[in-house]
């Protein structure tokens, strides 16, 4: 199931990437303003960013600690794109998994086609 599909801008690769708050329902914050997501990218590396939440009326959320690192490894710029993904197991519980995507330039029965990031470190 697809979390939230984001286009970046300046401050997403800078300082911490924002997404809508509607998002908040699909994360299990245990009374916390944040948690920490175990996220795999499209390499199968376990990766674990933070994800915090503003306390008060309005929650929005940003992911922190170890996103500048993924945006680095991948070496992501302003109009990438990244997808979140959270997949339900009986045994394993949630599990995510982020993908990052880059324009094509190119177009498919006039849809953008978009093209998976790899790693650049």
């Amino acid at each position: 199931m697809q979390i939230f599909s984001k286009e970046l801008k300046d401050t997403d690769v800078r300082v911490r990437f924002s997404f809508p708050t509607h998002c908040l329902e699909h994360l299990d914050f245990a009374g916390n303003n944040y948690v920490d997501l175990n996220v795999k990218d499209c390499y199968g590396e376990l990766r674990v960013i933070r994800c915090l939440k503003r306390n008060g009326v309005y929650e929005k959320p940003v992911l922190s600690m170890g996103w500048l690192q993924f945006v680095a490894d991948y070496g992501l710029r302003v109009g990438d794109k990244v997808v979140l993904h959270r997949e339900d197991d009986q045994n394993l519980g949630s599990q995510f998994r982020i993908e990052a995507k880059r324009r094509s330039g190119f177009k498919l029965f006039g849809e953008e086609v978009w093209v998976e990031v790899t790693r650049a470190n």
